[in-house]
């Protein structure tokens, strides 16, 4: 047993989200004094939880030496990341990288009231190789109401297994479990190790089969006073009367979504338009739409264009709100940048009010997949390292 408190543990999240760092920039970070920063950071070096990196580069004056998590001490985190058709696991050290090959797995959210059933059979295949003893705790992210206190999904009704699905998870493998919104997630992941990286003003869009977002104004995560703010799939900015997901019409989410790419894609496939997807339109899916654009296929760079143009109009109406100082457009935009970023350029210039966002940066994402990276930040946020934590590859070497 390892009894961690309050200020190593401060320092173990710290050095997590940043390292190395010096012993003057861990003072600052937890707010405690240098002493006794230096006290507790001999006592991790002693447990070997964290590592001597050297010295810092010379300024003129005294080297300071640097420090580093040791990452083959600390125990592992089982990462699950969902979306509307895909599930993904992984297990992830605290330097973020995978341990073992991670798992895409085909499971519809909504479709299937089964879903956490179904999860958990997935999962059980996936832990075969690996000692459970070793994961710490189990971090899940998805779309929809997350209420990360009571840990609940209230998108769907309490007797739902997928408004449970962190308690039913948590039960079935005795590991502390957390649950939070993907949107959320992603945002925490581009803010710590992303494009968003030391910006106070942010807002980070999740461009996935929804369109989210997640808001850090201030430095600090932004939740609302219910905690579910960011709900930009749902602002009503669509002249379209199709019906949105969550059952009203006019939501952004029809014209600006992975859902409404391919919704476009094969509205004109259906009234003959010339495209090399013509032999794909009864199973099209969004990677066939970006292998086609990638082609010059102008109906897939159409298709792309057209989610860019109404994303554009959605990112104006938040400029104009928030006057964020950036904005990182994540999940799908990584790959589809090039079709996306001149009609969301197009659209800025018609809607917004250029005084605002003349000052407002819009860049894509840089991070390979930031949603798992996003749920891995979720668990070291909130671990409580400050109660006794049993860390076995610390015993175990």
């Amino acid at each position: 047993m390892n009894n961690l408190n309050i200020t190593q543990s401060h320092i173990l999240k710290e050095l997590y989200y940043e390292s190395p760092q010096s012993i003057a920039s861990l003072s600052n970070k937890a707010a405690k004094s240098i002493p006794l920063v230096t006290k507790e950071v001999q006592q991790l070096l002693l447990k070997g939880l964290i590592k001597d990196n050297g010295l810092a580069p010379s300024n003129g004056g005294r080297r300071a030496n640097l420090f580093a998590l040791n990452p083959e001490k600390l125990p592992f985190i089982l990462l699950i990341a969902i979306d509307q058709h895909n599930t993904y696991l992984a297990i992830y050290d605290f330097a973020n990288k995978n341990i073992i090959e991670g798992k895409k797995i085909t499971l519809h959210l909504n479709e299937n009231e089964s879903f956490a059933t179904s999860l958990m059979q997935e999962i059980d295949k996936y832990l075969t190789n690996i000692d459970i003893q070793q994961i710490m705790a189990i971090s899940i992210t998805m779309p929809g109401f997350v209420n990360t206190e009571l840990g609940l999904n209230t998108s769907y009704p309490t007797t739902d297994e997928r408004c449970q699905i962190k308690n039913i998870i948590e039960q079935r493998y005795k590991k502390r479990t957390f649950i939070e919104n993907d949107s959320t997630a992603i945002a925490i992941a581009e803010h710590k190790f992303g494009r968003a990286k030391n910006t106070n003003d942010v807002l980070v869009i999740n461009l996935n089969w929804g369109v989210g977002l997640g808001m850090i104004i201030n430095g600090k995560l932004f939740r609302g006073s219910s905690g579910l703010a960011g709900e930009f799939s749902h602002i009503p900015l669509s002249n379209l009367n199709k019906l949105c997901s969550c059952g009203k019409r006019g939501c952004l989410e029809v014209e600006a979504s992975l859902e409404a790419a391919l919704s476009y894609a094969l509205e004109k496939l259906n009234n003959g338009e010339t495209s090399i997807l013509t032999n794909k339109k009864e199973n099209l899916e969004i990677n066939d739409l970006l292998d086609a654009a990638s082609n010059g296929d102008q109906l897939a760079i159409e298709s792309f264009g057209s989610i860019g143009y109404a994303l554009g109009k959605g990112i104006a109406t938040l400029i104009h709100i928030i006057n964020p100082k950036k904005i990182i457009i994540s999940g799908f935009a990584r790959e589809i940048e090039k079709f996306l970023m001149p009609q969301i350029q197009r659209a800025l210039l018609e809607y917004s009010i250029q005084r605002l966002s003349e000052n407002t940066q819009i860049e894509t994402s840089k991070l390979t997949n930031p949603q798992l990276i996003g749920t891995m930040a979720t668990a070291v946020k909130n671990l409580e390292w400050k109660l006794t934590l049993t860390l076995q590859k610390t015993n175990s070497n």
